[in-house]
């Protein structure tokens, strides 16, 4: 199973709006016979990748999944029916899948006479395709929020300058990131002071063991449409682009350089609707955001409560003044802090790592 954790991963950033899902198969005496995993949304799911591999051999062995195996026809048959047609004679996944129209697959294998054993590893199964399941549950894209800052929580100095914060090697590991992620989004500040590309380069390859990384669609909320110029590098054609703006902003000067979404402002302030820009985006197949936005854009994600994971890369830097790594986020007092729970922190050259998740406090009819 855990292989097939690893196969999974090599599907991400390529296979929305499906989840990323690996699959061994290993034949009647235990020996892997095959392996797959979903490789890019419409084609061929892990489990038929798997059994293609296998051929023969997989009859009366067993299939070891990522994810419960579908029972739908969508793009692609039901993974379920594959391998009650192979003949194989356990199946083994790690996590039930939620999606309610992809759901019972299990159930199926169970009445065509098939061993089915469900949990296996399920947390780290989960782990892997948390953006996928919290789009799922939560009906909107996954976000983590990254930032980069100094010792005293600046993300510049006091004239601007932020080139360089971060190490190299912090750097580096921001495209694994995006390469992972469906599309990145970048706010108007930032993309007035750093003028960012913000495609994957070759960093984030070899992390997912691919050969080649889809380009995530580039996003700026621009929300009086001021900030994006003709000649703007997240306008060079190597990733595609939607820049979000308001529905009273005068924007003709924006056609025909990149499309155009247009959305409500946010009821307090002169930002964007957040949930409005996620939904526009969950429409767009877009399951999972990295959310490189400066301060204020980070601020009003908080607010809304649309952050689900932050990764922060510390410098051992020292400023004193400048710009925070985020803005108001509607917290007024200590008892309305935002507490998160750390679960990884790492070395990266000079630099600390810490990959943190928000504590979400149940409402009191969740009790």
């Amino acid at each position: 199973m855990r292989r097939a954790i690893e196969l999974a991963a090599r599907g991400l950033g390529r296979t929305s709006p499906n989840p990323v899902v690996g699959c061994v198969v290993l034949d009647s005496a235990g020996r892997t016979a095959g392996e797959g995993w979903h490789q890019r949304a419409g084609g061929p799911h892990a489990e038929i990748h798997a059994l293609q591999a296998a051929g023969e051999r997989a009859r009366g062995g067993t299939a070891l999944v990522t994810l419960e195996p579908c029972n739908h026809t969508g793009r692609t048959g039901p993974c379920a029916q594959a391998l009650i047609d192979a003949g194989v004679a356990r199946v083994v996944y790690a996590v039930a899948d939620p999606n309610p129209t992809a759901t019972g697959g299990a159930l199926t294998l169970a009445r065509a006479g098939i061993d089915v054993e469900g949990g296996l590893l399920a947390d780290e199964a989960a782990a892997g395709n948390e953006a996928w399941l919290t789009s799922v549950l939560r009906g909107r894209p996954f976000v983590l929020w990254k930032y980069a800052a100094t010792l005293d929580g600046r993300i510049a100095a006091a004239d601007g300058t932020s080139r360089w914060i971060s190490s190299p090697e912090s750097r580096a590991d921001v495209h694994r990131l995006r390469a992972a992620a469906d599309a990145v989004i970048v706010g108007s500040g930032t993309a007035r002071a750093d003028d960012p590309q913000l495609g994957v380069r070759s960093a984030g390859l070899a992390v997912l063991g691919a050969d080649e990384v889809s380009q995530p669609l580039r996003v700026v909320v621009d929300s009086g449409a001021t900030a994006v110029k003709a000649g703007a590098r997240v306008l060079d054609g190597t990733a595609p682009t939607l820049i979000a703006v308001a529905e009273d902003a005068d924007a003709a000067h924006l056609e025909g350089l990149a499309p155009l979404v247009r959305l409500p402002r946010a009821p307090q302030g002169r930002g964007l609707s957040i949930p409005a820009l996620l939904q526009a985006l969950f429409a767009r197949d877009v399951r999972s955001v990295l959310l490189e936005g400066g301060p204020t854009l980070a601020g009003a994600f908080l607010a809304a409560g649309a952050v689900d994971k932050v990764v922060g890369y510390l410098a051992p830097v020292l400023l004193g003044a400048g710009p925070a790594a985020v803005g108001d986020a509607g917290i007024t007092t200590i008892a309305q802090a935002l507490r998160l729970d750390v679960t990884d922190t790492a070395r990266l050259g000079p630099d600390l790592r810490i990959t943190a998740t928000p504590i979400r406090h149940a409402r009191p009819e969740e009790n």
